[in-house]
């Protein structure tokens, strides 16, 4: 179902669909939710630090993860100590701040904040109440608040806001959900404050929405895979012209597959649902093949690694222009245009 409804939501030209009348009954509850946080009868909260927001407007993955890690590196090499928080998806969904460490259960912190502690070292809080876990980390000495995603979660306050947009699938048929991928109406996108597009931008459905906006371009880059069993790591160029199993369980693992074959292998493609728990059994494919996993995916494997089992880390990559510039639109929104040399 969630396959079939991705290639419905992702096509250009949309069709008809039945199920827009409950796209407009979800487009009714977001519009009255967020006037009421604009007529203040619900009212965002600050954390006492600055909040910058990684966010996206579509459901499945834009690249947020990996540029929110890009972001907390950059932004430390600037003397800020920098926090992150998270809602910590496919974790036991419980209000009471957890602190991930590099070696918390994914079980509990989730999947993606335990990448987002082992890759940034920064200090990683998880909770279903995000004013909370921001709180947590302040109280440890945080000066800056990383929010992976959480760009519709208006109770906490934000001083920037950036918007992740997949440059090959865009915004879909641009309905709203369920008929199609949106979170928000892109009116919403007038809102943010830097708009970043992951790839080029391929899709259609980009140029009249980003009409007049200017965009900062991002890639996601991979050159080696690490053994889920400790041994050491290869590059991808060592399977060139080689058969392999690709396991991926994340928004989009067509993105991941298409970046296996453009290093030259011959790619038997395993798609899982976003935050799939995968069992041992289920990356048993009947021979000795190695099977290529992403990070994402591979938190989730290691209590049953085995010579075959390999992740694939990704990078967010910008061009020197394109880094001062989101690094300038950040700073001046956390400290001011001194801190971005007057840039706005």
């Amino acid at each position: 179902m969630e396959r079939r409804l991705t290639e419905l939501w992702y096509r250009e030209r949309p069709r008809p669909s039945l199920l827009q009348p409950l796209a407009w009954l979800y487009g009714a509850v977001v519009g009255v939710r967020r006037r009421a946080y604009r007529a203040g009868w619900l009212h965002s909260e600050p954390v006492g630090r600055p909040v910058v927001v990684v966010g996206n407007l579509t459901v499945g993955g834009t690249g947020k993860t990996p540029l929110t890690i890009w972001l907390a590196r950059e932004l430390g090499t600037r003397g800020l100590q920098v926090g992150i928080v998270s809602r910590g998806y496919g974790a036991d969904a419980k209000r009471e701040p957890r602190l991930v460490t590099p070696t918390s259960p994914w079980q509990e912190v989730g999947d993606e904040p335990l990448i987002l502690s082992r890759r940034t070292g920064c200090p990683t809080m998880v909770s279903a109440d995000r004013v909370a876990a921001a709180r947590a980390l302040v109280a440890r000495g945080v000066e800056l608040i990383l929010a992976d995603d959480g760009l519709q979660h208006l109770r906490l306050e934000r001083d920037c806001e950036i918007v992740v947009i997949d440059g090959a699938r865009g915004f879909g048929n641009g309905r709203l959900l369920p008929a199609g991928p949106l979170r928000e109406p892109l009116q919403r996108l007038q809102q943010a404050d830097v708009l970043v597009v992951n790839g080029a931008r391929a899709h259609g459905s980009l140029a009249a929405a980003l009409a007049g906006r200017t965009t900062i371009g991002m890639r996601l880059t991979a050159s080696e895979a690490v053994p889920l069993n400790g041994a050491t790591a290869r590059p991808l160029a060592a399977w060139r012209g080689q058969r392999v199993h690709a396991v991926a369980g994340i928004g989009n693992p067509q993105r991941f597959f298409a970046a296996l074959r453009a290093q030259g292998m011959e790619v038997s493609a395993h798609p899982f649902p976003d935050h799939h728990p995968l069992a041992a059994s289920e990356l048993e494919f009947g021979d000795a093949l190695p099977v290529l996993m992403t990070e994402k995916d591979a938190v989730k494997c290691a209590g049953f690694a085995d010579p075959r089992l390999w992740y694939v880390p990704v990078a967010a990559e910008l061009s020197e222009p394109d880094s001062r510039e989101l690094l300038a639109r950040v700073l001046v929104k956390v400290r001011g245009p001194a801190a971005a040399g007057g840039r706005t």
